[in-house]
């Protein structure tokens, strides 16, 4: 073990602990400084990997796995007990398992949906109707924002830019407005429930705050938000898109898909009523509301002969793996950071500055590096923080990554969806709004939580 050098001098020693409570602090020996190396480098591919064309779970599995396997060598080799990095690789395990397995199944009950037709029945119903562009950009909005806390960010966010193409691919001011619009409604709405982002799923998992208590967020979010969306709405154009009904044919939720949406929603209910009354992980109601719609599945294609059959496996198989892999990949290695003892400088930071000014700078360190690895930092070096506090970072790790566009998941699917159209440059024109929106949702969760105390 080696001590801390002039960084001590700012920050205090920081220790982290192994099963038998003696002191492990890796920091400034040769591995510490290489894994913080690997980890930066590693990180830089996955924020590049349209540049690179590499698949962002491919460097955050490699480098998630390489530093506790560099770890592990440097321990044998000093002669050090491994059994403290058995006890933190079994506990990480563990929790990238709950977060793993309820994002699973929360991404097959949405690809249940897909293919029941249930969102291209929304998207029918939403361009037929013959509605305004304003009023189509609202709508969006507040789908997205009531959308995310059940479906998550980024499938909302997919879904809904895929509607924006739908009805009108050649506006672009509408586009452009409608995507930021959607963006920051999926992440704002996301930050409000324990499903809705990876970041408040992390922050619920570790029992941070009780279940019914994320939703106390819900006045800063929606008015953060609606300032955002006024300030965009001056942008859209006017008039109403184009729509033919005889060459749009009626899109309606083919049999079994009001079944589907009523298991996902009593799916939902099982992971909260076993989490808050048997104290069992989420994903064991996910799974258990996974086991459901199996059975009703099996069932459906019994009965219904002459109908479409439904295939959970094969929904399964559509899921977006790389997507979990990335998770996989990204919270060990922060798992890494962590038992190196880099996170111990966070804990001083927080005692240094007051958990307040850290906590909203963790928003504008969301939008830079994204809000999966910035929250699981936080969560890993665990600041003694109240409830009022750890809803904050929740709030502002949630929305803070819409003020970049790929800083966030949902903004990332978007560009991707909207390529040529919703680009860095255009929804950093537009920025500005963004950062309206977050400091109102700052003054309004300050006036709610530290001047009334509703929460």
């Amino acid at each position: 073990m080696r001590i801390l050098g002039p960084l001590s001098l700012l920050f205090g020693l920081a220790f982290a602990s192994d099963a038998s409570g003696e002191a492990i602090n890796l920091t400034m020996t040769w591995v510490g400084i290489l894994c913080l190396i690997i980890f930066v480098v590693g990180y830089f591919f996955i924020a590049a990997e349209e540049n690179f064309h590499i698949n962002k779970a491919k460097p955050a599995i490699f480098i998630g796995t390489f530093m506790f396997l560099l770890i592990g060598l440097y321990m044998l080799g000093n002669g050090m007990d491994v059994h403290s990095l058995q006890d933190e690789v079994n506990h990480l395990i563990l929790e990238i398992a709950q977060i793993i397995f309820f994002l699973m199944v929360a991404m097959t009950y949405i690809e249940a949906l897909i293919e029941r037709d249930v969102f291209n029945a929304l998207k029918y119903n939403l361009v037929s109707k013959g509605y305004t562009y304003k009023k189509l950009f609202w709508l969006t909005g507040i789908l997205a924002f009531f959308i995310s806390p059940v479906a998550d960010n980024l499938t909302t966010a997919l879904i809904l830019s895929t509607v924006l193409l739908t009805i009108d691919r050649h506006n672009t001011n509408f586009l452009v407005a409608g995507a930021i619009n959607i963006v920051v409604a999926a992440n704002a709405g996301g930050a409000w429930s324990p499903f809705g982002d990876i970041t408040t799923l992390m922050a619920w998992a570790a029992g941070k705050a009780p279940f019914i208590d994320f939703f106390a967020l819900f006045p800063a979010s929606i008015i953060g938000w609606g300032l955002t969306a006024f300030l965009l709405a001056r942008v859209v154009p006017e008039g109403s898109p184009h729509f033919d009904p005889s060459t749009e044919p009626k899109v309606v939720v083919k049999k079994g898909g009001k079944v589907v949406i009523g298991l996902g929603i009593f799916t939902i209910f099982s992971a909260v009523m076993m989490h808050q009354l048997f104290h069992l992980p989420a994903m064991w109601g996910m799974m258990f509301g996974f086991s459901l719609l199996s059975l009703y599945t099996y069932f459906y294609k019994k009965t219904n002969k002459n109908e479409e059959p439904m295939h959970v496996f094969h929904y399964m198989s559509k899921i977006e793996n790389d997507t979990l892999f990335f998770f996989f990949g990204i919270l060990a290695a922060v798992g890494a950071l962590h038992y190196l003892g880099f996170l111990n400088y966070a804990v001083a930071l927080y005692d240094k500055l007051g958990a307040t000014p850290v906590n909203i700078g963790v928003g504008f360190l969301s939008a830079i590096v994204d809000n999966v690895p910035v929250m699981s930092a936080v969560l890993k070096s665990n600041p003694p923080m109240n409830l009022d506090q750890w809803l904050l970072v929740t709030l502002t790790a949630g929305i803070g990554g819409s003020m970049i566009s790929f800083g966030s998941a949902a903004g990332v699917g978007v560009m991707g969806k909207l390529k040529g159209i919703y680009t860095f440059g255009a929804h950093m024109k537009h920025a500005w709004t963004i950062v309206a929106g977050y400091i109102v949702s700052l003054i309004v969760w300050y006036v709610q939580f530290e001047i009334l105390g509703l929460y």
